[in-house]
This record gives C-alpha cells, sequence and structure tokens, in this order.
C-alpha cells in the first residue's frame, strides 16, 4: 500500500507530535457561531417545542434508513425543514458562552459546523442559499439566486440529485472551532462529527418519510467558492440531498 496523504495524516496527528493547543495557552476561544450581516433577512422557523410529534421507532428508522436519490415534486414543508435542522443541529442547552450542548454528538462540545442550504423546494421559502443559525433557530438569507442549483450541481461531479432535491444541506467545517482546542488532531474529529450529524439526518427523515441522499465526492475549490468559502479556515466537508419520496408503484 502506497504511504499517501491520508497515512501521513493519520500518522502526524498522533498525540505524540502534538503541540500545545490554544486552549491550552490561554487563548480566547472562536465564538460559538458565525455572525451574520445584520442586513441579511431573518427568517424564523417553527419552534422545536411547537413541532408535530414525529413517532418511528428507532429499530424500524435504522432498519428502513437508505439512500434516495429521486425525488417527488412535491414540496418540503417548513416545519419539515425545520424538525431536521433541529435533528441535526439544534441547540439543547448553551454553558454560558463557552459552549453549546446540540442533538448530535461533538468532540468536546465543540459543534465545528455551520449548516448552508441550497432550497429548491421548500413552502415559503424563496429558492436560494440559506444559512442556518443553531444559537435562534432561524435561517438567514445568504443568495437568493434561482440559478445557483446549477452551479452546485456542476460542484458537486454533477450529480442531478442537488438540483432536484427539496433541499441541500452542507456542513461547513470553521476549523479554528475545533482546532483551539484540539490542535491538529481536530481535523480527525472534525470528519467523526460529520458522520454523526448525518446519521441524524438519515434517522429524522425517516419519521418524515423523506429521502436522504449523503453526498461526500465534489470540487472542493469549486464548491467553497460558491460557498463564499476560503477553504482553508472554513470548508465544506459534506453534504446531503434531501427531498420528498417518490409514490411506491
Amino acid at each position: 500500500m502506497t504511504h499517501g496523504i491520508g497515512q501521513a495524516l493519520m500518522e502526524q496527528t498522533q498525540y505524540q507530535y502534538l503541540q500545545p493547543s490554544d486552549q491550552n495557552k490561554g487563548l480566547p476561544q472562536p465564538p460559538l457561531e458565525l455572525a451574520h450581516d445584520p442586513a441579511q433577512a431573518l427568517i424564523d422557523l417553527p419552534a422545536p417545542a411547537d413541532l408535530p410529534d414525529y413517532p418511528l421507532d428507532l429499530r424500524t428508522a435504522i432498519e428502513q434508513r437508505r439512500s434516495v436519490r429521486e425525488y417527488a415534486e412535491e414540496p418540503l414543508s417548513l416545519e419539515e425543514l425545520s424538525f431536521l435542522l433541529w435533528c441535526t443541529q439544534g441547540v439543547k442547552e448553551t454553558r454560558d458562552s463557552y459552549a453549546t450542548l446540540r442533538t448530535a454528538p461533538s468532540a468536546g462540545a465543540r459543534h465545528a459546523f455551520e449548516t448552508y442550504l441550497l432550497v429548491n423546494n421548500v413552502e415559503g421559502l424563496r429558492p436560494g442559499l440559506y444559512r442556518f443559525l443553531a444559537l435562534t433557530h432561524k435561517l438567514v438569507e445568504l443568495k437568493l439566486d434561482g440559478d445557483l442549483a446549477g452551479p452546485l450541481t456542476a460542484a458537486c461531479l454533477e450529480q442531478p440529485y442537488v438540483k432536484t432535491s427539496a433541499v441541500t444541506f452542507f456542513w461547513v467545517a470553521v476549523v479554528y472551532r475545533m482546532a483551539w482546542r484540539y490542535g491538529e488532531r481536530g481535523y480527525r474529529y472534525l470528519h467523526m462529527d460529520a458522520g454523526h450529524v448525518c446519521q441524524n439526518l438519515y434517522l429524522a427523515a425517516e419519521a418524515l418519510d423523506v429521502g436522504v441522499c449523503a453526498i461526500g465526492a465534489f470540487h472542493d475549490q469549486d464548491l467553497n467558492d460558491l460557498l463564499d468559502l476560503n477553504g482553508e479556515e472554513r470548508f465544506v466537508i459534506y453534504l446531503a440531498t434531501v427531498g420528498k419520496k417518490e409514490p411506491s408503484p
């Protein structure tokens, strides 16, 4: 087996090679959430406490879970989107200003992701790009551009379900939020955390009878450019399409 970049990452992020983290040095931690431009419109989502009960046996959800790449034309409701956002990055508790406890696990409660959304077909939302503000359970409008789905699909190796989904979740890693505590080893934890979040999406979607397909194949630089990310401090780490399932024949 060739000794490549992946193996080098695993070797060089072992504990014996790590330098003291910025937390160890007493440096201030980064904010729990990225700031947003106050000129950008905020959209209230149905509050988690007010959402309908979507009962589903856990074993059933696990056994039924599968990737779905073809979606019906029926839109996702704002309540359903709110539920999926809550299940993937919902804030259950804020510990002063230093940590959040959320619906998905994260190394050291760092929760280093921001959720960007390509909205194609959601009731009450114009097509375009949004970001989820987890601390207040709101959306902020970023780019209301109906043509954005095309370039984002191209950046995802032309996988058509990015464009035909009701909504596509893009999980953006804010590296320093994790690295402040764990240094270079934090890159390992970012990838682990991405798996936790996406699995929550799959299981929550089963409660709604909604389809999900996780995507790890994309042109990193193209996707980061489209989301105005520099690719170093912030970058797309994972994404998933979501949409109503086609009726069974």
